[in-house]
């Protein structure tokens, strides 16, 4: 009988593969605080500006995510067989996903930016507000727009190579990316060195210049590194792919890839539904978001190692007590996600009351702030959790189910429970905003039965040439 990786084993493995997730996450989103406070500084409704865009670029980044990741689902399986053939097929079947989707991105934003944006621009704010955040709204999206395919290069590769096993590369070139963005606001926003003051345009150009830089670093390392990842060598050499493969892989991430743009379209959604209470909802909204993120990723580093990790184990898998060992070993990763995501709510609570004193607004604002930061670090264990049972699920090309699992849910569950309570109990936005994350307990239990029954368990490697 085929043993379990003792414990200590499992945890080390696990940290090996997520902490360096861990670090480059947690100082991008750390150094996407401090851009949040330097163009907070300039003024509210330019910090709400911001904040309304990046919702929007938001559904496209996970628009993105969501097709990679459904073609990565198969990267890693290929990984664990060191099929080098299927890993360059699955890269060359990411670029072009990422080259129609930069596309699609760019037109949409291009002809109907300034429609979306007026989505979160309530009728019970003053005209002055409203113009004003309307101008930075569109100003800075103008900007972010040259950035779209940059980010969708950094994505296809970085992702790569995790799945490949190979997380400290793309932990470099995020934090030489994100020092970049962060001297460049400090020089554009306001002006120093002898630069122009371009506020929140300035804060584009820094983003939209790391990110060039960051698509560059991981373009040339993976291509510089053949010897040690050989699928490089041959990926430009062509761009065919054989037919059975290419169909099976798109039948699995085409779900994904639905689910990322319909869950990220949801939180979007569900951020204008909540602006319906006042543009002083969006600006609390943003303060709590952003240094949220900054503990957030515990689970979402966890998310990306229960990928990686279950998707080599299954591309490995050869019999039923390999099935059992992988089924134990979801289980653990779920524990420890949970565990660590208890830590980090923990520290996240204790910013609370200052972190919102930073930002030049409203007293109001603060405070709704510091009680939305409380709302979310009690909520993190939960979010842990189904974050693992969501990863475990599509590991094995379960995509539909996560389809029904994650944005599904959001559509038919969480955002009805946002329009009923913002528009007919009368509550202000903490109580509303607690009432509609505690439906995610019933997430966390119809994802436990779902990893429980072993469904998702599938090897998914075997393809032929055509």
């Amino acid at each position: 009988m085929k043993k379990p990786t003792p414990h200590s084993e499992f945890i080390k493995k696990t940290l090996w593969i997520a902490v360096p997730i861990m670090v480059q996450t947690a100082i991008t989103n750390f150094v996407g605080m401090l851009d949040n406070i330097m163009v907070g500084q300039i003024g509210t409704n330019q910090m709400t500006g911001v904040s309304i865009v990046n919702q929007l670029l938001f559904v496209f980044n996970l628009m993105i995510f969501g097709g990679t990741a459904g073609i990565g689902i198969f990267t890693a399986q290929f990984a664990g067989k060191k099929d080098q053939k299927g890993l360059m097929y699955t890269l060359r079947l990411k670029l072009m996903m990422g080259a129609v989707l930069s596309t699609l991105g760019i037109l949409l934003f291009s002809c109907f930016g300034r429609s979306m944006i007026s989505l979160w621009l309530s009728n019970g704010s003053s005209a002055k507000d409203i113009s004003e955040t309307m101008q930075a709204a569109g100003s800075y999206l103008r900007v972010m727009m040259i950035g779209i395919l940059p980010f969708a290069v950094t994505q296809v590769y970085a992702s790569t190579l995790r799945e490949n096993g190979e997380t400290r590369v793309p932990m470099v070139a995020g934090i030489t990316a994100i020092l970049t963005d962060l001297l460049g606001n400090y020089i554009l926003i306001y002006g120093k060195f002898g630069a122009p003051k371009l506020g929140v345009v300035g804060a584009a150009i820094a983003t939209v210049l790391s990110r060039f830089i960051e698509a560059g670093f991981v373009v040339l390392w993976s291509h510089s590194h053949t010897r040690r990842f050989p699928f490089m060598k041959q990926t430009y050499c062509g761009f065919g792919v054989p037919r059975e493969l290419t169909v099976n892989i798109l039948v699995k991430a085409f779900p994904l890839l639905l689910n990322e743009t319909l869950w990220s379209m949801g939180q979007t959604v569900l951020s204008q539904q909540y602006s319906r209470l006042g543009l002083d909802v969006v600006g609390a909204f943003n303060i709590s978001s952003t240094i949220a993120n900054v503990f957030n990723v515990a689970f979402i580093a966890m998310g990306d190692a229960t990928a990686i990790m279950m998707g080599q184990s299954l591309g490995k898998m050869q019999d039923e007590e390999d099935k059992r060992l992988i089924r134990y070993d979801a289980n653990r990763l779920a524990i420890i996600s949970v565990v660590l995501c208890m830590i980090s709510g923990s520290f996240l609570a204790i910013t609370s009351r200052f972190f919102p004193m930073i930002y030049n607004t409203t007293g109001e604002i603060k405070e709704m702030a510091s009680r939305l930061i409380l709302v979310s670090s009690a909520f993190m264990p939960v979010y842990a959790y189904e974050n693992a049972s969501y990863f475990t699920l599509r590991s094995g090309g379960k995509t539909w189910i996560t389809f029904l699992f994650d944005s599904f849910f959001v559509w038919v569950v969480s955002i009805p429970a946002a329009v009923v309570f913002t528009r007919f109990s009368g509550w202000p936005i903490v109580p509303v905003y607690i009432a509609v994350q505690s439906f995610d307990f019933i997430k966390c239990i119809i994802g436990y039965l779902m990893v429980k029954q072993g469904g998702w368990i599938h090897n998914l490697t075997e393809y032929t040439e055509k």
